[in-house]
């Protein structure tokens, strides 16, 4: 691991079921988002070498709040719901989907997204989605394929060079990037604080979307 990892100070700040409940004293932020069983809590776990930071449920879907962890100087990473696999009532779904949209497109200080794959499964119909919507408000992305400790290393290398390639032939690599990461084997901690730093150290006076 790098050596220069501020996320180890990362301690809990609130959760808030909607847009309007978020922390107002925030000045940058980055989302962590995902399919309920992509590992969004693994990953911020082992960012923060806190196991008990983000809660880790056998259940995928159980991240019903967007959920708040203070890294210092006002910067906040931000566990967003998961979505497309929950086995909750369709009109829960629904409210959940409509306030994470809400968080997407109004949430001013939101710098970027940790957009998070299975490597075993990537881009599915909603990471698309996701990445097609940050694209058009000119929002980085950052994918991290996870549980890539499940694959041969070969084949985790050509996944990454896939999903790479399908980025340059559509166009968003310029605001859309990849790696593979592995919580279990700790593997690509170094690139992603490197990819956090560059989104939330910015200039106060930054001014909002």
């Amino acid at each position: 691991m790098s050596p220069h990892n501020p996320y180890k100070q990362a301690v809990f700040l609130k959760s808030a079921a909607r847009l309007n409940q978020c922390p107002e004293c925030v000045v940058a932020e980055v989302a962590f988002a995902g399919r309920s069983n992509a590992g969004k809590s693994s990953a911020i776990n082992t960012l923060t070498e806190n196991k008990k930071l983000a809660r880790i449920s056998k259940t995928p879907g159980r991240t019903q709040l967007i959920n708040y962890f203070s890294i210092g100087n006002r910067r906040c990473l931000v566990d967003l719901p998961g979505y497309g696999y929950a086995k909750v009532p369709l009109a829960m779904k629904k409210e959940w989907d409509k306030h994470l949209s809400e968080y997407l497109q109004y949430r001013g200080c939101l710098k970027g997204l940790v957009l998070l794959m299975d490597s075993r499964h990537p881009m599915q119909e909603f990471d698309a989605m996701m990445i097609n919507w940050a694209v058009d408000i000119e929002m980085p992305v950052h994918i991290l394929l996870t549980k890539c400790d499940k694959l041969k290393k070969g084949v985790a290398k050509n996944t990454l060079l896939t999903v790479e390639k399908h980025l340059r032939e559509v166009g968003v690599d310029d605001l859309v990037s990849v790696q593979l990461f592995s919580a279990l084997k700790r593997q690509g901690i170094k690139e992603l604080v490197c990819v956090l730093d560059r989104l939330l150290v910015e200039d106060d006076s930054t001014e909002s979307r």
